[in-house]
């Protein structure tokens, strides 16, 4: 058996044949070739049980949450309900109060910087990010603090794209009203020591957010374990629905936060002189929300749950290393990328060929990657690169995947040679 071959097998624990027969979407063939989707880092396929949840509820269930008082309601409500509390457990949060349901992180961070934000940054203040962060987490912090006359910080990286949490730490201080960082970078799979980082901020009474949407379908997430005061992240990154995503709040933060919209639901009672909130988490969840995206969500959970995180957790690295390892060997490659902790994310460059000519010719190989600036175009400046290729591996692809990207990145070369 020659080494490739023998690298090729699937690591144990995880029988990711099995669970690719879960994914409809998985066994199609695109421009006469098999799928290989490598793009879960934008969004994640869906299990049929999730697709299952979704079509059960519009088949038999479908009503407005909350107030009904006909049984199609008061069932909708319950798996609406439902869903949060296999959220709350999920992340381990105290109370289900504490699980607000977002169309996704994008909104979650928006909701904090438009309430938390607005109530407490002033004039001369700080918000402090780092160079790795998603726009989802620098636009809104601009917004607020253009507003507000505050002061925009960003903590660096190393060329590796490791946090330097030293100079983290040091730009903290008596202004510094939020820290606000990925848990993972969605560019380089970059895990930061998010525990740390949170004792370090918290020592000064400095709140943080962690932007959770590269972190939650990848390994366990506790927010009690963290201490942060909020977490967020997306459904359709975890194998859920598009549109439904979490913001998980402190409820001591969230009781003092004014409202995000105004609506229906998220009221006690209203006259034209005054209007007085409804209790959490309904406070920020004005008018009829995405209930299917919730149940899709929380079948996503159960189905996540099933596998364990141990058996995808092994799986995945086992292919983020046999991946590296594999794509080192194409002459012209480099990795864009290189922490010593980091989540199942490729990105790279290729010679002088530019990545949308990587995933253009991919793509004619049944390859589905995702070539850009991936929303972080302060971090392509940053490491010098106006764009990458960037391949994300899930626990249901599998080393054959890998060797395929490899075979594709070869016919790159032999096209631009």
């Amino acid at each position: 058996m020659t080494a490739l071959a023998q690298r090729s097998l699937s690591a144990p624990g995880l029988d990711v044949e099995k669970v690719r027969k879960d994914f409809p979407i998985l066994g199609q063939e695109v421009r006469g070739k098999p799928l290989v989707y490598l793009d879960s880092a934008a969004t994640s396929q869906k299990p049929r049980a999730v697709i299952d949840a979704v079509a059960r509820y519009y088949l038999q269930d479908n009503a407005n949450v909350h107030r009904g008082v006909h049984l199609l309601s008061e069932r909708a409500t319950k798996e609406y309900e439902g869903a949060r509390e296999k959220v709350r457990r999920f992340i381990n949060a105290a109370r289900a109060e504490e699980i607000i349901f977002v169309r996704g992180t994008t909104e979650a961070i928006n909701l904090v910087a438009q309430t938390y934000g607005r109530t407490r940054v002033r004039a001369g203040d700080e918000v402090l990010i780092t160079e790795m962060e998603h726009h989802s987490d620098i636009v809104p912090w601009q917004l607020l603090c253009e507003e507000k006359g505050a002061v925009l910080r960003v903590a660096p990286i190393d060329d590796d794209g490791q946090l330097l949490v030293d100079e983290l730490q040091r730009m903290l201080g008596p202004r510094t009203r939020l820290l606000a960082l990925a848990h993972v970078s969605n560019t380089l799979g970059t895990i930061n020591p998010a525990r740390r980082i949170v004792e370090i901020a918290h020592r000064q009474g400095i709140p943080v957010l962690l932007d959770g949407a590269q972190a939650a379908p990848h390994f366990p997430i506790d927010v009690r374990a963290l201490d942060c005061d909020f977490y967020a992240f997306s459904g359709h990154k975890l194998f859920g629905p598009t549109g439904i995503g979490v913001l998980y709040g402190r409820s001591e933060l969230l009781e003092e936060m004014p409202p995000w919209q105004g609506g229906g639901d998220m009221i006690s009672s209203v006259t034209f002189e005054k209007t007085t909130w409804n209790k959490l988490p309904h406070k920020f969840e004005a008018g009829t929300p995405d209930i299917a995206g919730a149940i899709g969500l929380g079948a996503a959970i159960d189905y996540v749950g099933a596998l364990g995180f141990a058996a995808i957790a092994a799986h995945e690295h086992d292919l983020l290393t046999y991946a590296t390892e594999a794509v080192r060997e194409v002459p012209g490659l480099r990795l864009i990328g290189t922490a010593k902790e980091k989540a199942s994310v490729l990105s790279f460059v290729l010679g002088d060929v530019h990545p949308h000519d990587v995933g253009t010719i991919l793509d004619q190989e049944g390859i589905a990657i995702r070539t850009g600036h991936h929303c972080t175009q302060p971090l392509m400046r940053r490491l010098g690169v106006p764009a990458t290729a960037r391949a994300s591996f899930a626990f249901y692809n599998l080393r054959s995947d890998v060797d395929a990207l490899v075979a594709g990145l070869h016919k790159v070369q032999e096209i631009f040679r």
